[in-house]
């Protein structure tokens, strides 16, 4: 039978399952369990998530701050291009994507840079798809992909000249094992550079609400645990990087666009699917497609997941305890 679009990477029969799995290590397993899982919840997670990202967000699986004017996809490709920009990327530059979901940054980056990118994944799936999508751009001599987890990555030391996470690193249960196998890959001197999640100093883990909102998060978007930004930064120092630049990019965006304001309910035609109203319809569609069984079983509760995720992260930019944006550029040391 032909895919649909909502058929998520995994045979039928193990798609609620899975998600079951899924769900009782966040609701039940504690913060301990999830990290010691990171691997294979981050796995499972894009194996549910992946087309559903892919149809309402696009092939860049990151936030941008949009100036006055801009739509979503116009922010993310300049965002791009200034991550390329602080890490000074130019042709020959053999630089690490960690993390690098589909693709989407990895030829956003090489088409504006001209250097050779390779992209680390632990998702079989989204390699495939990633694969796809730098065929379609043409892009094969600077774009590929190598599978395996980035707390033991598959390269040699000092082989890489720069390196950059985009919203991934979040997915780790610790930091500095991320960050650890990035300075060894690292020649001397080389900057790495990411955007990140991470909780603002307005959040208060005495406060319900903020707790509520912070586990909304991390359930929806298959994370094992925030952290603040001073926490992230000590991570990078402990791994051994000098921070040349970091701080929290949201607030660059436009005051009439704030980061969040893509999933708040907007009847924008541009960027429809992946608003509130918009997902409620994508909602209603799945909903049908697994009633006539055009997707297996579990894929609406899939999509739940997912809502649970953006209206988590609306409440998070709302209230300003969390920004997926904080972004870092560091060096190791020459």
């Amino acid at each position: 039978m032909k895919r649909n679009r909502f058929q998520a990477a995994l045979p039928s029969r193990e798609v609620a399952s899975r998600l079951e799995d899924y769900e009782r290590a966040h609701d039940a397993g504690g913060v301990s369990v999830r990290k010691a899982r990171a691997s294979d919840l981050t796995k499972t997670y894009y194996d549910l998530a992946t087309d559903f990202y892919e149809y309402g967000w696009g092939r860049s699986f990151h936030f941008a701050p949009a100036a006055r004017g801009e739509v979503l996809a116009e922010a993310i490709v300049r965002y791009q291009h200034f991550l390329s920009a602080q890490l000074g990327l130019e042709g020959g530059m053999r630089v690490l994507d960690a993390g690098c979901g589909v693709g989407g940054p990895m030829i956003g980056i090489a088409r504006f840079s001209g250097a050779s990118i390779t992209g680390l994944n632990i998702n079989g799936y989204q390699i495939e798809r990633g694969r796809r999508h730098v065929e379609e751009a043409r892009l094969g001599t600077l774009c590929s992909f190598e599978e395996g987890d980035f707390t033991r990555m598959p390269f040699e030391d000092g082989s890489f000249y720069a390196a950059y996470v985009m919203e991934s690193s979040c997915h780790a249960a610790d930091r500095r094992d991320v960050f650890s196998e990035v300075f060894r890959v690292l020649a001397p001197g080389a900057p790495f550079a990411g955007s990140e999640w991470c909780l603002t100093d307005r959040f208060d883990p005495g406060d319900p609400g903020h707790v509520s909102t912070k586990r909304g998060i991390e359930k929806g978007n298959g994370l094992p645990d925030l952290i603040t930004a001073p926490e992230l930064e000590a991570s990078l120092r402990d791994c051994g990087f000098r921070i040349v630049r970091s701080g929290d990019r949201a607030p660059t965006a436009d005051p009439g666009t704030p980061w969040y304001s893509p999933l708040e309910t907007s009847w924008t035609p541009r960027g429809f699917l992946h608003t509130e109203a918009g997902a409620w319809l994508t909602h209603r569609l799945v909903g049908l497609l697994e009633l006539v069984r055009l997707s297996p079983p579990g894929t609406t509760s899939v999509h739940d997941l997912l809502r649970l995720g953006q209206h988590s992260l609306v409440e998070g930019g709302r209230t300003g305890i969390f920004t997926p944006m904080y972004f870092f550029l560091a060096e190791k040391p020459a």
